[in-house]
C-alpha cells in the first residue's frame, strides 16, 4: 500500500525540533503589543501553533490545514485552539486578523502573485503577515529526487511531476513593498545535524519533497525508488565518522506589516 496524504502527519513530526526552529526565528521579529488575534495557515500537527500560543498568551489563536489527520493531531495537542480543515487556497475569512502566520506551507500553494496580496488584505491595519518557506529546490536533496524520477526506470510512472521554481527574495520584495507599511525579507541557511545519516535525509523528505513521487507508487515501487535515491544521496552528502550528516537547508522569511 502506498503512503496516503494523512499518513504524512507522523512522518512530518519526526523532525519537529528542526522544523520548529525557523518559526521561532520568524516570530522573534513580530511585536506582541496590540496583538489580539492570530491564525496559523497550514498548521500541520500544531508545532507552529504551539509557538504562537507560547509567545503570545492571551491572543485568540486559530489554525487551518487541508489534512484531517494533521488537524486531529493539532487538536489533541492544543484543545483550546480553534482548528478547521480548510485548504489555504479556499480560505476566505469573515473576520480580519492581527497576525497571519504561514510557516512552511505556502510553497504548496500556487500563484503567489495573487495569493500574497490576498493574504495581506485579511489583516487589520498594522497587522503582520509572517511567512517562512523552504528555499531549497536547488539543493542536492531536491535535485536528486528529480534526477531519479526522470531516469529511464521511472519515466513512465513519474512523468509530469514538476516543482515550479520559487521566486527570488527580490521578486517577493517587489511584489509586496508598495502594499505594506513595513516589509522585511531575509534568507537563512540552517545546517541540520542528522544523527541517522543518509536515512534521516530520506525520512525528512518523505514528509515533503518526496510526497508527490511516492504517492504514485505502490509499496514495493516506493522502496525501489528510495533505494535509487539513497544511492545518489550518498554521493552528495559526506557521512561523518559517527555516521551523521549535515543537511544544509535554506529558508526564505517575510514579515509584512499592513
Amino acid at each position: 500500500m502506498s503512503i496516503s496524504l494523512n499518513q504524512y502527519a507522523n512522518i512530518y513530526s519526526t523532525f519537529e525540533s528542526e522544523r520548529t526552529r525557523p518559526v521561532l526565528d520568524l516570530l522573534t521579529h513580530v511585536p506582541s503589543q496590540h496583538l489580539k488575534s492570530a491564525i496559523d495557515l497550514g498548521c500541520g500537527p500544531g508545532n507552529s501553533t504551539q509557538v504562537l500560543v507560547d509567545l503570545f498568551p492571551g491572543v485568540t489563536i486559530a489554525g487551518i490545514d487541508s489534512s484531517q489527520d494533521m488537524i486531529n493531531k493539532a487538536k489533541a495537542r492544543l484543545p483550546d485552539v480553534n482548528f478547521d480543515v480548510v485548504g489555504i487556497e479556499a480560505w476566505a475569512p469573515t473576520a480580519s486578523y492581527d497576525l497571519i502566520l504561514a510557516n512552511a506551507s505556502l510553497q504548496w500553494v500556487p500563484d503567489h502573485q495573487q495569493l500574497y496580496p490576498r493574504l495581506l488584505s485579511y489583516l487589520n491595519k498594522s497587522g503582520i503577515l509572517a511567512i517562512q518557506t523552504p528555499d531549497n529546490l536547488a539543493e542536492p536533496a531536491h535535485c536528486l529526487i528529480r534526477d531519479v524520477a526522470t531516469s529511464g526506470k521511472w519515466q513512465g510512472k513519474l512523468a509530469g511531476i514538476e516543482r515550479t521554481p520559487r521566486p527570488s527574495a527580490d521578486w517577493y520584495f517587489q511584489l509586496l513593498n508598495d502594499k505594506c507599511a513595513q516589509l522585511t525579507v531575509w534568507r537563512t541557511c540552517y545546517y541540520h545535524h542528522l544523527k541517522g545519516g543518509i536515512d534521516d535525509i530520506i525520512d525528512w523528505f518523505r514528509g515533503s519533497g518526496l510526497r508527490p513521487y511516492l504517492s504514485r507508487l505502490d509499496e514495493t515501487e516506493q522502496q525501489v525508488f528510495i533505494d535509487d535515491y539513497k544511492a545518489e544521496l550518498k554521493k552528495a552528502y559526506p557521512v561523518m565518522a559517527d555516521g551523521s550528516v549535515l543537511l544544509p537547508f535554506p529558508r526564505l522569511f517575510i514579515n509584512a506589516t499592513r
